[in-house]
């Protein structure tokens, strides 16, 4: 074989893997971008689960608490983590604007009431964050992840209209930017 065959035999060789090993990457990539829009198709135009959950005050509320407002459910995995830190802090210095675009903000995680206190007072939460220990509102969302023993919820948020109609499902969550980017859809559903 001269070293002009094995060069044309190395490139179709490279190319044979190629397509063997990034073809299933290009599809496991449209897979999951058409995950996302299911996923988000099966949530808008929903009535929103109920629930009834305490706060880090103790405070119990109800779905039914917020009918006549906007709502902004927002699952968050772990209280005190970088991500949820941060997060919280975006809704924290925007909550004025959401107050005055007649939204309530309610953060979730599967945390206890004794974890959100210690996250509230540490970060000044001025809103709600529900404990949802017994998972039963991220169950009944379908966003509960296991991490082997450990279940967190998935950072995914859920805008419902006065109604109690989900009016979009945020599947892909940026911490830094999302407090914002839920506030400006409100601000657009609220002038159709």
């Amino acid at each position: 074989m001269t070293i002009k065959n094995i060069g044309f035999l190395s490139l179709h060789l490279l190319i044979l893997n190629s397509a063997i090993f990034y073809t299933p990457l290009a599809i496991a990539k449209t897979s999951l971008i058409q995950s996302s829009q299911n996923d988000q198709k099966q949530w808008v135009g929903q009535v929103a689960p109920s629930y009834k959950l305490q706060d880090q005050n103790g405070k119990w509320h109800q779905s039914k608490d917020t009918r006549g407002k906007w709502t902004v459910l927002y699952f968050y995995p772990k209280d005190n983590t970088a991500g949820c830190t941060e997060e919280a802090k975006q809704f924290k210095s925007l909550y004025p604007q959401f107050l005055k675009a007649n939204a309530v903000v309610l953060g979730v995680s599967l945390d206890d009431v004794k974890s959100h206190q210690a996250f509230s007072k540490k970060l000044g939460l001025p809103f709600p964050i529900l404990a949802d220990h017994q998972h039963q509102l991220a169950e009944q969302f379908g966003i509960v992840r296991n991490f082997g023993i450990t279940k967190v919820a998935k950072r995914e948020s859920f805008l419902i209209d006065p109604q109690g109609t989900i009016v979009y499902h945020y599947t892909s969550v940026n911490s830094q930017t999302h407090a914002k980017q839920v506030l400006n859809d409100i601000l657009k559903f609220q002038k159709k």
